[in-house]
């Protein structure tokens, strides 16, 4: 969307060039038919933005998706169902680990993690319905 005078800071497909942060492993990497990774927008993608990212689950496992691991700024994460009956109907279960406390839900669910708190892993254990997920910190990198 480069032509127009703001176009630069529209996107419309995920930037292939661009290299995914090394924590990956499991679930968020896993083959098309577990996850497919839709959005990911940071700095060096488009100059100035801060870390932002999107993926469906399509189907759940004992994978682990995101190892333990802490930042030195905030990070927010969500997990949304696709039940038009039921918005706060997860469709599945997740789980994710916040210190030494394993959050299990199966309800739509935001999670703020304050800079510097270890978190994950991170396990999509069943998916009856795709989940959304999205992750967004105020950072140039997701590191």
């Amino acid at each position: 969307m480069g032509e127009t005078k703001y176009g630069k800071y529209i996107i419309t497909e995920r930037k292939k060039d661009v290299k995914l942060p090394e924590y990956r492993r499991g679930s968020m990497e896993a083959p098309a038919q577990m996850a497919t990774l839709t959005a990911y927008l940071a700095n060096e993608v488009i100059k100035g933005a801060f870390y932002t990212e999107c993926a469906w689950f399509w189907q759940g496992s004992d994978i682990v998706g995101v190892d333990a691991h802490e930042h030195d700024y905030d990070e927010v994460v969500g997990f949304f169902g696709t039940n038009p009956a039921d918005v706060k109907d997860l469709g599945g279960e997740i789980e994710i680990w916040l210190g030494d406390e394993n959050i299990f839900s199966r309800k739509a669910v935001w999670v703020f993690i304050p800079k510097g708190l270890k978190h994950c892993p991170l396990i999509i254990r069943k998916v009856n319905r795709p989940i959304f997920h999205f992750s967004v910190a105020p950072a140039g990198i997701y590191q």
